[in-house]
């Protein structure tokens, strides 16, 4: 088995309801990780819109997630957590401009070691921080239009 990730809000390529959206509570979704690998030292969480017309948009990146309790109830913060698109740390849902529905990556990375990164890193220094020492990684795709 490899690691998976999956949530009890929406399946792969569904739709994210609203409720996980700035339309709407705009708090994170149950996300359940599975078949986390031996050696795992923690999990680190990236959450980007690819198809935002500026170019990919952050929505969450988080770490320090413990590989013995990987789970993300609702709304659950992160043990820590980088500045997003939005400019603020945690989860900030969906908010497309209109139009076609876009995709939401929700991206687990399983790493050998701890990451040293402060709270508010960027997305490109958590990135850097995981090249070389993912064990394995898996997303999760879901959709969002207005």
């Amino acid at each position: 088995m490899t690691i998976a990730v999956t949530s009890t809000a929406f399946s792969e390529g569904g739709t994210i309801p609203p409720k996980y959206t700035c339309d709407g509570a705009d708090i994170s979704p149950q996300l359940g990780i599975e078949h986390v690998p031996p050696g795992t030292a923690e999990l680190a969480l990236l959450v980007e819109d690819p198809d935002a017309p500026g170019g990919t948009f952050v929505h969450w990146l988080a770490w320090g997630l413990d590989p013995a309790q990987p789970n993300l109830a609702e709304g659950q913060p992160a043990p820590i957590a980088g500045t997003n698109g939005f400019g603020s740390q945690g989860y900030r849902g969906p908010c497309p401009p209109g139009g076609k529905p876009l995709r939401y990556v929700f991206t687990v990375y399983a790493l050998d070691a701890h990451l040293s990164l402060p709270a508010g890193a960027s997305a490109k220094d958590l990135h850097s921080a995981v090249h070389g020492h993912a064990l394995a990684q898996a997303s999760l795709t879901g959709r969002y239009g207005r």
